[in-house]
This record gives C-alpha cells, sequence and structure tokens, in this order.
C-alpha cells in the first residue's frame, strides 16, 4: 500500500512538473527541442547539508544532460552551453526550494536548444 501512495505521488508531481513545463515548451522557436532530465529525490535527506548537497551535484549532472555539449574549437558554441547550463541550473534550484519546503518531488530540469 506504501508503495502504491509513493508511485501515485511521484506519478502526479511528474505530471505537474510536464503540465508546468508545457508553456515553455510551446513558445520555443521552431527548430528548437527541449530535453528534459528528471532529478529524482526520494533517496536524500533534504533536511541535512549533505542531502542538499547530493541534490546540487545531480542538479548539475542533469543541467550537463540537457545542455550538451560544444567543441573546445567552437567558443561560441562553448559559451552558449555554459549560459544554457546556468540558466537551466538557476530554475532548477527554484523547484528545489519548493521541493525542499514541500519535502518531496521530483525536479524536472529542462533545457531548450
Amino acid at each position: 500500500m506504501k508503495k502504491a501512495i509513493y508511485i501515485a505521488l511521484a506519478s502526479a508531481l511528474i505530471t505537474t512538473a510536464a503540465i508546468k513545463a508545457a508553456p515553455a515548451i510551446a513558445q520555443e522557436p521552431a527548430g528548437t527541442e527541449t530535453n528534459i532530465s528528471l532529478v529524482r529525490t526520494g533517496d536524500l535527506d533534504l533536511s541535512s547539508e549533505v542531502g542538499r548537497r547530493k541534490l546540487e551535484l545531480r542538479l548539475a549532472r542533469a543541467a550537463r544532460e540537457v545542455c550538451g555539449a560544444a567543441s573546445d574549437a567552437d567558443v561560441e558554441g562553448k559559451n552558449a552551453v555554459r549560459e544554457c547550463r546556468d540558466e537551466t541550473i538557476a530554475k532548477a534550484r527554484a523547484q528545489r526550494d519548493s521541493l525542499i519546503a514541500r519535502r518531496n518531488g521530483v525536479i524536472a530540469v529542462a533545457a531548450a536548444r
């Protein structure tokens, strides 16, 4: 029973994240794609410094995944990737703060490229 409640809650949170992301996705210019990485937090104690640090590492990893990489020879591309990561992490941190206040959930890390 407890597992079913957890699954239902996780499903509801993922659906909520997708609904909140829909307006941003709908406003993308033609030719861009949105990459999403879900950062699970159920195994973290977000009331502890260690748990929050682990979450921060997961958010950084997810931002690297959704923003991709650029060739070392592509300075403009490197700058665009860096900007994407900075913006993506800033948005994810807003979700993180809300999540910590509620003490449950999943963070949807998304970036349009």
